[in-house]
């Protein structure tokens, strides 16, 4: 077998079952354990593969309210809202951005007022300019991750 597309077979492998064990993985990809096992630790020294986490569905924990928060933010204070919004237990994603806004964060709540004291919370910071926020009515497709294409 040639390795050209291991290591992205590894990856779409794990993507579809990441609690796979090595003997499983090396008779799915026709190669050895040891093979599995050394493309393996190198995905994770190289940080590809970053871990091995549940995918949780927090709607089904009482998490079923889903907020997305703009935020028009001071320039020189952006690396503060960022790092405490990332602090923030309910935030799931925090990304700065271009555009008309300078952070974008998406948070779960177990109810509106919630998220409103939380959102109310974080705007008393004079460092944020401007807020929008939106609340998810329905999640069509989250946490997707998707497999990697093979060369040919």
């Amino acid at each position: 077998m040639t390795y050209e597309n291991l290591d992205a077979e590894l990856v779409n492998e794990l993507l579809g079952n990441g609690r796979a064990s090595l003997r499983s993985l090396g008779e799915d990809l026709d190669v050895s354990v040891t093979t599995v096992s050394n493309h393996l630790r190198d995905l994770e020294d190289e940080g590809v593969v970053q871990g091995y986490t549940p995918v949780v569905d927090y709607d089904k924990l009482g998490y079923d309210v889903t907020a997305i928060l703009q935020l028009k933010v001071e320039g020189s204070a952006l690396p503060d809202i960022t790092e405490r919004l990332r602090q923030e237990k309910q935030m799931v994603s925090v990304y700065e951005v271009t555009g008309d806004y300078d952070v974008i964060a998406i948070g779960k709540f177990t109810d509106t007022d919630g998220m409103n004291d939380q959102i109310k919370t974080l705007l008393t910071d004079a460092d944020i300019r401007e807020s929008n926020t939106s609340v998810v009515l329905n999640a069509v497709t989250e946490n997707e991750q998707f497999e990697l294409d093979l060369q040919e």
